[in-house]
């Protein structure tokens, strides 16, 4: 059978990311782990070529192909999480150790690979059938670094008023 699977390239460091992933979330784990074979241009001969590992039961490969290639924010994983304390718990273990906080719940982990840790309430208050509740909602998420599901209610309830969003880390 086909399959499709996500090629996430890393510089040299697939391995410590995967296993670093794995312990996040439910259903997943290293599937399996391919030495090179030979001496390649991402390493020797027996050095780690490439991870396949499986996130919430979505299948990825992590690929030790050197510095060419970084991670850039045209692609991440974004997480629909339940409840703010998922979205807290995922959010200080993504940015630990030299992760970047960026905005509208975005942030790069310490290997630069972008993520959304996404409320899944805030796609409900975004689509909110009231079209006053919905915007609300949508102005108070662009504001945000970090989700805050509290601060989103309140928002879409006409009790904070919107602000402009801030400028991302590093933005001139």
């Amino acid at each position: 059978m086909t399959e499709i699977k996500q090629c996430l390239w890393y510089d040299h460091n697939a391995e410590e990311a995967a296993r670093f992933y794995v312990t996040l979330l439910p259903d997943s784990r290293i599937d399996n782990i391919v030495l090179a074979p030979a001496d390649t241009p991402s390493g020797p001969e027996g050095s780690v070529l490439v991870v396949e590992f499986t996130l919430a039961g979505n299948k990825y490969v992590g690929l030790n192909g050197g510095p060419i290639f970084p991670h850039t924010e045209a692609f991440s994983i974004q997480v629909v999480t339940e409840d703010q304390a998922e979205t807290d718990r995922l959010w200080q273990a993504l940015t630990a150790g030299g992760g970047q906080e960026s905005v509208c719940g975005w942030l790069k982990d310490r290997w630069g690979l972008s993520w959304q840790i996404t409320p899944r309430r805030l796609f409900e208050l975004m689509s909110d059938k009231d079209p006053d509740r919905a915007r609300r909602a949508t102005q108070a998420m662009l504001q945000m670094v970090k989700i805050d599901v509290a601060a989103l209610e309140r928002a879409a309830d006409g009790e904070v008023p919107a602000q402009p969003a801030p400028e991302p880390a590093g933005a001139a």
